[in-house]
């Protein structure tokens, strides 16, 4: 299998640990959509259960929902980076329309290393991304 073609050894969203309990929901389903947009090998064989009946595939490595600060995500968007590791990251304006186009627009008018974010995935290597969110619990 070819580096392109490698399936992913962990998965790992962390999310504002300071947002309501939608918004976290929120910002962990936008993510995780993208996720598996950007590495559909990721989802598993269907699931067939005992009377025949298929059921759509879902993730066999599991996908660990972590929490963190907005400053923390912002460390560890730099540190997955660094690191090689495939990252998505939720800027905190999108959570503040409903309209794509202007979360496109307010986006477009802020320089990288001042972005904030409600959430972020880091997809990749096992080992590169335990070390990177070792410190981190779960979201509750």
């Amino acid at each position: 299998m070819s580096e392109a073609t490698k399936i992913p050894e962990r998965c790992v969203i962390v999310v504002d640990s300071e947002l309501p309990a939608g918004r976290a929901a929120n910002a962990a389903a936008v993510i995780a959509l993208t996720v598996g947009q950007r590495h559909p090998a990721l989802v598993g064989l269907p699931l067939v259960d005992a009377s025949g009946c298929e059921h759509p595939g879902l993730i066999p490595i599991g996908i660990t929902v972590l929490a963190a600060d907005r400053a923390t995500l912002s460390a560890l968007r730099d540190k997955g980076a660094g690191s090689g590791c495939d990252i998505i990251d939720f800027p905190v304006q999108g959570q503040q329309t409903t309209d794509y186009a202007a979360f496109r627009e307010a986006v477009a008018h802020v320089a990288t290393e001042e972005l904030q974010y409600v959430g972020l995935a880091l997809v990749g290597e096992r080992k590169p991304i335990s070390k990177i969110v070792a410190k981190l619990g779960l979201l509750k």
